[in-house]
Order: C-alpha cells, then structure tokens, then sequence
C-alpha cells in the first residue's frame, strides 16, 4: 500500500476513534447533567483538553491491529480510545504535579479553574489550589473512563482480560515513573543516566508505544512472540522519543515544537543531556544556572554552549539513535509481516530526524 493510501487509511480509522471518544463525552455530560450543573461544565472542559492532538497512541492500536489482520475496526477504536483518554488523565494529573496552568499556549483543566476561581475574587494561592483539586477529578475521571472503553472492545472475554491488563499495566508503570521523576527533584545529586531512563520508559515508552502496539496485536489474535516482539519495538523507540523529547527542550526550535527552551533549563530536568554535562570538568560552570526559575535567555544560551562543547548534546543525540536502531532490530526475527515493520519504520526515522 502506498504512503498517501496508508494515510487516507489511517485518517478512516482515527474518525472511528473520534466517533467513540464523543459518545462517550457525549454521554457522560448528558449524566453529569443531572446531578449538578458545575459537574456538567467539567465534563465540557476535560472534553475539550481532549480534543485536537495527533491522536499518537490510536494510531498506534490500529496500525498493529489491520496490518496484523484484524477487521473488527470499531473494536479497535475503542481500544484506541481508551489509550487516549488514559493519556488525557495522565498529562492533567502531571501537570498538577508540576504545577502547571498552561498546555499547548492555552489553559488546562487546572488553568481553568484558577482563572474562573480568581474572577470570583479569591486570591491566587487559593484560586490554584481550587484549579488543581478540579483537575485531580477531571484526571480521575478519564482515567475510569478509559477502563470502561476498553472493557467495551468487542472480543471474547480471555482477549479482553488481556486487553484490561495490559491498560492496567501502563497506568501502574507510568505511576511508577511519575514517582520517580518527582523523587529526582528531591534530591542535590544528579541520578545516573541509567537511572533516567529506566524513569522515562516507565513515564512515557510504555503507555504511549509499549502497550498500544501490544494491545492492537493482542486484539487482531497475533502470536506471543510478536506481541513481545512490538513491545520491545515500543520500548525502545519510545525511549528514544524521550530523550529526544528532552534534547528540543533545550536545544529545539521554539517555534516548529511548540515548547519554551528555557523551562527545563529552569526547572533543572533530569534528562540523559544533563546527567552527562554533570560528569563534565565543566559542569560548575553551568551547574548553578541549571535550575535557576530566572533564567535568562542570555544564560541559557551559556548552558547550551557548554552542553555542545562538552559532548553532551552529541552523546545524547548518539543515545537515541542507538535506541532507535535497538527498535528497528526487535522487528526482524520474530514473525512480524513486512507491511507492519514497513509502517513502523518510518516512525523510527521520524522520531531520529526531530533533532537534525
């Protein structure tokens, strides 16, 4: 199949997908209704902080499920679905962790609730603490949500036991290296590189590659050895993603990622790029501007001097292509039709090329 016809295709299976997130907000809010009208208006914002976004982790259930066979394209909508609602709970949980109002240069659930709550009049402490306790709802609510989607997948009960488990696996893990994460920002010394990713796969690869390629293959009857085999795709690219993730936080352009270069500088993230730098005979020279909250454009621009002279945006860059090249090899040798690794590899280039 050619790229546009893959593309058309895949647009096709991510309206299913759409089709299955609005009843569901649809539905919910018409409940909601009912009880309060304060309950109904935050169905309407944790609807709207869900829609838009490229619908990633879909993509990824349906682009295992039909290329390994499967034709039940509903099913799998709900399956993606599912993923997607999890990823909605998990980034308005994560960002009232980080205490952040703001996504994508608009307000989130959090953001939201601050604004209404300081228009009424409170003081701001108090309107963001009311912002993060609706938010803490808004997250728990798409977080259920997205077990009763996935236990709405049409398949046999086994199948479908298997399918609860794996979404049960990724929100356990993703908990795990949520905890991690912020256990690092506890700490004066830097964890090791190994450290950071051991987190990062636990935060990220495993929800958002991990599990979605292993539930589309679970769903379309695949065999155990390529249901692990994708997983460990899934695990290594996502990885990869990650810490590329983490080189355009610093060195990205602000205006293609959408993403400020100064915000993890300021907030000192623990990133492989960092953890590296910090082995550096030049390390403390920058070490006191990594975590600085004023961090000016001038002293950023420091900081990534030092990171490139050092090697350490080189390692980094070095780090990620070896996970990539790690995905590509779990794709051979394990029964994977070549469609299926022909639809995956280019989202190896993909992620690679973000940084060159």
């Amino acid at each position: 199949m050619s790229i546009p016809s893959q593309e058309a295709e895949m647009t096709r299976h991510l309206a299913l997908v759409e089709e299955v997130l609005e009843r569901f907000f649809s539905l919910s809010t018409q409940r909601a209704a009912t009880l309060a009208p304060a309950y109904e208006a935050l169905w309407k914002t944790l609807r709207s902080n869900t829609a838009g976004g490229k619908r990633f982790r879909p993509q990824m259930v349906m682009t295992a499920y039909t290329a390994l066979g499967g034709s039940d394209l509903r099913s799998a909508a709900h399956v993606g679905a599912s993923f997607e609602l999890l990823h909605t709970a998990l980034i308005v949980h994560d960002d009232v962790v980080d205490r952040d109002f703001v996504r994508r240069g608009i307000p989130n659930v959090s953001g939201s609730y601050r604004d209404v709550a300081q228009t009424a009049g409170l003081s701001l402490p108090t309107a963001e603490h009311r912002g993060m306790s609706v938010a803490v709802i808004a997250g728990d609510l798409a977080l259920t949500g997205s077990f009763r989607l996935m236990e709405r997948a049409s398949a046999n009960p086994e199948v479908r036991d298997a399918l609860v488990e794996l979404l049960d696996r990724a929100v356990f893990d993703s908990a795990a290296g949520e905890l991690i994460d912020v256990d690092f920002s506890l700490y004066s010394g830097m964890p090791s590189i190994e450290e950071i990713v051991h987190m990062e796969r636990l935060k990220t690869a495993v929800y958002s590659f991990e599990a979605p390629l292993q539930a589309g293959a679970l769903l379309a009857g695949a065999t155990h050895d390529v249901i692990a085999a994708l997983g460990e795709f899934g695990r290594n690219i996502g990885i990869a993603y990650q810490i590329v993730d983490d080189l355009l936080g610093v060195f990205g352009n602000e205006a293609s990622t959408g993403k400020t270069t100064l915000g993890d500088l300021r907030e000192g993230k623990r990133t492989a790029l960092i953890a590296f730098a910090s082995q550096t005979s030049e390390w403390s020279s920058i070490s006191q501007l990594v975590g600085d909250s004023e961090l000016s454009a001038e002293d950023a621009a420091t900081v990534r001097e030092v990171l490139e002279r050092t090697g350490a945006k080189k390692f980094t860059q070095r780090l990620a292509s070896d996970y990539a090249d790690e995905a590509v090899a779990a794709l051979h040798g394990a029964g994977i039709p070549q469609q299926l690794i022909e639809q995956l590899t280019p989202l190896v280039t993909a992620v690679v090329e973000r940084v060159r």
